[in-house]
């Protein structure tokens, strides 16, 4: 399925996305390598794991979304490969939720691109996959993303100590949610009507 507002889109990931996905992954080395998840060490005598290859990772992506586990996205802007978002950790029966991650290229950062992009998610997720809550779990000192999530609503909830390793360590989270109760009228609905009464402050996401 393809998931479009103004200039952004959301769309299934593809394996002829590597050349333009490796190309903003380049340019955007240092700007996200303190946010990437990382593999952490092995047991002793075990041998390390090896980082994926692209073909690799977008297998997958789509065993797991067959699997009706994940929903994996890429995020265009204005036509161009920008970022990527990913709807993980899927489970139904009693609970019905799920968490969302994402990144985005820091030349289209601070235009509303990520804001949007998970607007279309969650209203995806609430709307027609039938899913309950949405978490988004962010670093406390990766600032631009926390912006993301406090500009949309979503609720903080607390610490979760240690709970992913990220750049070479474990590393705190915080947790913030949405349940579709929370927002009747879709999230995307209330993202417009917030760019439309907030002055854009130059410089954030």
């Amino acid at each position: 399925m393809v998931l479009t507002d103004g200039d952004v889109t959301l769309r299934p990931i593809r394996l002829r996305d590597q050349r333009p996905w490796r190309e903003v992954n380049r340019r955007n080395r240092d700007w996200l390598r303190p946010w990437e998840a990382t593999i952490p060490p092995p047991p002793p005598g075990t041998a390390p794991p090896h980082r994926p290859t692209f073909r690799q990772m977008v297998r997958h992506l789509r065993a797991e979304a067959h699997a009706g586990r994940m929903l994996p996205f890429v995020v265009e802007y204005r036509g161009r490969l920008a970022g990527q978002l990913t709807i993980a950790g899927i489970t139904w029966g009693s609970m019905c939720s799920g968490h969302i991650g994402y990144w985005v290229d820091q030349e289209v950062a601070g235009r509303g691109v990520m804001p949007t992009a998970v607007a279309l998610a969650v209203d995806h997720c609430f709307r027609t996959v039938g899913l309950h809550r949405i978490e988004v779990c962010i670093r406390p000192e990766n600032t631009p993303s926390r912006r993301v999530v406090e500009k949309l609503g979503f609720r903080e909830e607390g610490i979760r100590p240690r709970y992913l390793h990220i750049d070479g360590a474990w590393r705190d989270h915080v947790v913030f949610a949405l349940t579709a109760e929370e927002v009747p009228e879709g999230l995307l609905n209330r993202w417009r009507h917030q760019k439309r009464s907030t002055p854009r402050t130059p410089g954030t996401p």
